[in-house]
């Protein structure tokens, strides 16, 4: 005798299929619409290889120097500001008539001499002065723009490492004669380079001479011209020592 289970499993069964017929053999509704394929895309755009034009340059500079000319200098007001003059408390013993107020938001920034400036002791007991702006309550050290600031090595000891260094001898025989680190003398070095080249913007512009007389301080070829010494030994002390030092002199003034 076939048990009721079975016939219980076997009309499950039938359900699922007729369910599964009607399903597939159902029509769609009549609003309903496909999916239709995304559109192939187009093809890209061809990148011009004409460069754009740079926006800065709008014109063309008056001439060619002027086109590469890098005039970095801070520019004075046209009309200075009105001297300061102190006329109560005791006088100044102290002059500060060589400086100038770093500040550049400050209407004294840049003039020297115009009395904005007053000492203000060594902060922590430092062998340079401390100089107030009266005018934008600002302080500076005096050394502020020059080789000697922020270091605490003696001054006299950076200028005669300087002085070794003009005088042709090299970085590490300076390092050894004055026992300071090659690397701080190649630091000092830099620095006093990056000062005359700043001086010589500010002070040697606009000169106007008639003659030129152009001197060496590394007489050495003189001394092969003379036949004091052979071209084989120059050769090598130039090896060993290949700095030069020229001077241009103006023979009118």
């Amino acid at each position: 005798m076939v048990p009721t289970l079975f016939f219980y499993q076997l009309a499950l069964i039938a359900l699922g299929w007729l369910c599964l017929m009607l399903h597939w053999a159902w029509p769609s509704a009549p609003g309903a619409i496909c999916p239709t394929p995304p559109e192939p895309p187009g093809p890209r755009p061809k990148r011009h290889r004409e460069p754009a034009p740079f926006a800065g340059l709008t014109q063309k500079p008056h001439c060619d120097a002027c086109e590469h000319r890098d005039d970095t200098r801070p520019q004075l007001p046209l009309s200075p500001p009105p001297r300061i003059v102190m006329t109560r408390g005791r006088r100044r013993q102290i002059d500060t008539s060589t400086h100038f107020s770093p500040n550049p938001a400050c209407a004294y920034g840049g003039w020297v001499g115009w009395g904005n400036l007053r000492a203000n002791g060594h902060p922590s007991g430092s062998p340079w002065r401390q100089l107030l702006c009266v005018a934008c309550r600002r302080y500076f050290l005096e050394t502020l723009g020059t080789l000697f600031h922020g270091k605490r090595t003696a001054p006299d000891l950076i200028v005669r490492v300087i002085a070794c260094l003009a005088e042709g001898l090299g970085i590490r025989g300076t390092a050894r004669v004055f026992e300071v680190d090659p690397n701080t003398v190649l630091q000092w070095l830099v620095e006093a380079a990056e000062q005359l080249q700043a001086f010589s913007r500010h002070v040697l512009h606009d000169v106007r001479v008639r003659q030129v007389q152009l001197d060496e301080l590394f007489a050495l070829l003189s001394a092969v011209k003379d036949g004091a010494v052979s071209e084989t030994e120059a050769i090598k002390r130039l090896e060993r020592s290949p700095q030069w030092v020229w001077v241009a002199v103006d023979t009118v003034s």
